[in-house]
């Protein structure tokens, strides 16, 4: 494969960004880093990559960790930037990302402010991939999460997707939805408690594109009509009252009976963390794809990366 320049892209901040010529160089260059993760240590060889982490991460963070160090970068990392930074003396977000210009090529950032990523780039000389704005975006676990899609069902477009859980507060299903309603046929189960359903802003950005979506409160309805499941934890964290969260939780839960509502080739996705909402037994079932999807991030990560590297 060459891999000659590829993308025009500053910065990595959204979902609502990437074309689809982009996206499908996305798909191409993370199956070429699937297939010889051990021999592209060259391609970003001396440079830095910061991992500028306000807010906890395991995959998201291990995996920008690895695929930096696989093309061959040095990584420094701030894994609660929020406490263990300067932040914590009250240094603001444009002072920080100033400062850590002198010593990086990339950034790669997570925080709890939905603009952060856009205030970020606004002072900042090197490349910055939002790895998670609060409730707002994190694009690159949507371009995982279509890649993914992609892998399993062969296709990007005529896809019914079922996202379940807390869609007020999930970031990732705001960029999926942003980033698979770009793909002609695709429409949208939203399915959540009282408490947690989908932006207006998501409603009113389909509407505007005449994608087709229902807010229903039945699950089985949607699992039996869908071509993908994607789970979601009601997220604690974000809920100001404790009574409102206890409301969210257990709402829905996805156990083997519920997966034999499911069609056969129908694949079951979640971000991760789960907490109670997929039992355990279901991991087994090989329409449940989660630990799959999670691997699926170290490649388009890769790719990401060579493509940010070549572009800057």
């Amino acid at each position: 494969m060459d891999l000659k320049k590829i993308s025009p892209y500053k910065h990595i901040l959204e979902s609502q960004q990437f074309d689809e010529e982009y996206i499908n160089k996305v798909f191409e260059l993370a199956e070429y880093m699937k297939e010889n993760k051990h021999n592209v240590s060259n391609e970003l060889k001396g440079k830095v990559v910061v991992l500028l982490f306000y807010q906890p991460s395991t995959r998201t963070r291990l995996s920008f960790e690895t695929a930096a160090n696989l093309l061959g970068a040095i990584t420094e990392m701030t894994e609660n930037a929020q406490e263990f930074s300067s932040a914590a003396k009250g240094e603001t977000l444009q002072d920080t990302i100033r400062t850590v210009n002198a010593y990086a090529d990339f950034i790669v950032m997570r925080h709890k402010d939905n603009d952060s990523s856009e205030i970020a780039s606004t002072a900042s000389e090197v490349p910055i991939v939002n790895a998670g704005s609060g409730t707002g975006q994190h694009p690159t676990q949507a371009l995982l999460d279509l890649f993914t899609i992609y892998n399993k069902l062969k296709r990007t477009k005529n896809l019914t997707i079922a996202l379940v859980g807390d869609l007020a507060r999930g970031r990732t299903v705001n960029s999926l939805v942003y980033l698979a309603s770009k793909f002609p046929g695709n429409k949208f189960y939203f399915v959540a408690p009282d408490n947690s359903r989908v932006k207006y802003g998501i409603k009113k950005h389909l509407d505007e594109h005449d994608v087709e979506y229902i807010e229903t409160a039945d699950m089985n309805e949607a699992m039996k009509n869908s071509d993908v499941v994607y789970m979601t934890r009601i997220q604690k964290e974000y809920f100001d009252d404790e009574e409102e969260y206890e409301k969210a939780k257990g709402k829905f839960k996805i156990g083997p009976k519920e997966m034999k509502l499911m069609k056969e080739n129908t694949i079951l996705m979640h971000p991760l963390p789960r907490v109670d909402e997929i039992d355990t037994a279901v991991d087994e079932d090989p329409r449940a794809i989660y630990f799959e999807q999670a691997q699926n991030g170290l490649y388009v990560r890769m790719a990401l990366l060579k493509m940010l590297n070549d572009a800057n």
